[in-house]
């Protein structure tokens, strides 16, 4: 059986490490775009959906992509706002358990997807109040497509 335990130490890190120290609409708007930008230069496709306190403050779709991928969206928000973990950390902890999320968890599958691509916005010293949520690559690239993006951002915050 493989070992996820470095994996997961990784990915808990980033969720330690990625915080914002505030938090407002403009945030939004600006990492948003950026992580549009970064896909662009990729040459991937996707869609970004950003929300604080469950109101939508930024969501664009590239060409290519459609109602699947906000289903997608919905289904990872779901996990992340229930388990209090991105959603590829608990993608990860499930496979670490040989075992789903649906099977572990009791969760419609219909409504949650433990698969990479959203990441909580957690404010230092406060805790999570929305999510930054990608789709359109795989559950792996859709995790690395955020957290690029915001490694960078808040180098600058």
């Amino acid at each position: 059986m493989e070992d996820y335990s470095s994996l997961l130490e990784q990915i808990l890190r980033q969720e330690q490490d990625y915080q914002f120290t505030k938090f407002t609409n403009q945030t939004a708007i600006e990492l948003g775009n950026a992580i549009l930008e970064r896909a662009h230069k990729l040459g991937k496709l996707i869609v970004v959906d950003i929300r604080k306190n469950g109101q939508i403050l930024f969501h664009a779709k590239m060409d290519e992509t459609g109602l699947n991928n906000d289903r997608w969206i919905a289904r990872k928000i779901n996990v992340v706002n229930h388990f209090g973990h991105c959603s590829y950390y608990m993608n990860v902890l499930y496979k670490s358990w040989n075992t789903t999320i649906q099977d572990n968890a009791f969760v419609d599958p219909m409504e949650y997807a433990a698969e990479g691509g959203c990441f909580p916005v957690l404010i230092r010293n406060v805790g999570p109040v929305g999510t930054i949520s990608v789709s359109g690559l795989s559950g792996e690239e859709d995790h690395e497509m955020i957290v690029a993006v915001l490694e960078q951002f808040l180098k600058s915050e």
